[in-house]
């Protein structure tokens, strides 16, 4: 058997089932027992890790596995040498500080403070990068609990709808630390290979397809540059002659966030039969 593409997948938690989604529309089987830790898919040359995605980078770091699913926040806090090769479009969050409300809280305030964290890599080389000296407690969750129990003046956590801070009587301030999603990690020097490539093809494809639909019209000979002009495709549309004299069928993708809207100005611009097809897969 030829080696093997080793990937990592997240385990369990937010990244876990998306990923594995994104994977099961690529074409890669995936595993139907949660107590699996490997899945070999022979067929595709690749056999799948199942980790914990805070591990992920480690694991892919050291030349263990080739590439990862994890989280850009868990990759710069791993310190691993490990590097982001492509945003997944999920599992979006923002790093934020967070301290009780009704006090003054300035991102330079913290010099000199008590700010608990689950994610000590990544927060003490943005505080190095602002020049601010505090002193970092390190706990594996639920840090918004350590300042009413007294353990920090602020925290610094990953926030996705602010709710449970707001309900431990915390406000949001200073800017955003980092913006975080779901992305696709390689280890440093990986030379990649047929398998490699045609992995990358097939998350590009997904990714299109989840973005795009393909609109089909027809459209009378007098409206047809209007009619174009409004669906010029990804290279051009496709135009072809009906067998209704001075009547084409238009054929394009267009971006799924649009649609709708963009057959409205179909039909006003004198476009009929207009129809959105989703995607499930391409190569471009």
């Amino acid at each position: 058997m030829p080696d093997l593409l080793r990937i990592a997948v997240p385990n369990k938690g937010a990244l876990s089932e998306a990923a594995s989604s994104l994977l099961t529309e690529a074409g890669y089987r995936q595993r139907i027992d949660r107590k699996d830790l490997t899945l070999v898919d022979e067929a595709n040359g690749v056999e799948f890790f199942y980790l914990r995605p805070r591990d992920i980078a480690v694991y892919v770091g050291e030349g263990t596995l080739d590439i990862g699913i994890t989280g850009r926040d868990l990759l710069l806090d791993s310190k691993a040498d490990a590097i982001e090769i492509k945003g997944l479009g999920f599992g979006h969050s923002r790093f934020r500080f967070a301290a009780p409300k009704g006090s003054t809280n300035t991102i330079k305030g913290l010099a000199g403070k008590r700010i608990a964290t689950s994610y000590p890599g990544l927060l003490s080389a943005f505080l190095e990068d602002q020049g601010i000296d505090a002193h970092l407690i390190h706990l594996d969750g639920a840090v918004e609990s350590s300042i009413r129990l007294g353990v920090a003046d602020a925290i610094a956590d990953v926030v996705e709808t602010g709710t449970t801070l707001r309900r431990a009587g915390l406000e949001i301030f200073g800017d955003v630390i980092l913006e975080s999603e779901a992305v696709l990690i390689e280890r440093r020097g990986f030379a990649g290979g047929t398998t490699f490539d045609h992995f990358m093809r097939r998350i590009d494809g997904v990714q299109v397809a989840r973005s795009y639909v393909m609109v089909d019209y027809d459209v009378p000979a007098e409206a047809l540059a209007a009619a174009t002009a409004l669906t010029p495709g990804l290279e051009a549309p496709t135009v072809s002659p009906l067998s209704k004299d001075g009547w084409y069928a238009v054929r394009a993708m267009v971006p799924r966030t649009v649609v709708q809207g963009l057959m409205d100005q179909l039909w006003d611009a004198g476009a009929r039969a207009i129809l959105s097809t989703e995607l499930s897969a391409c190569r471009l």
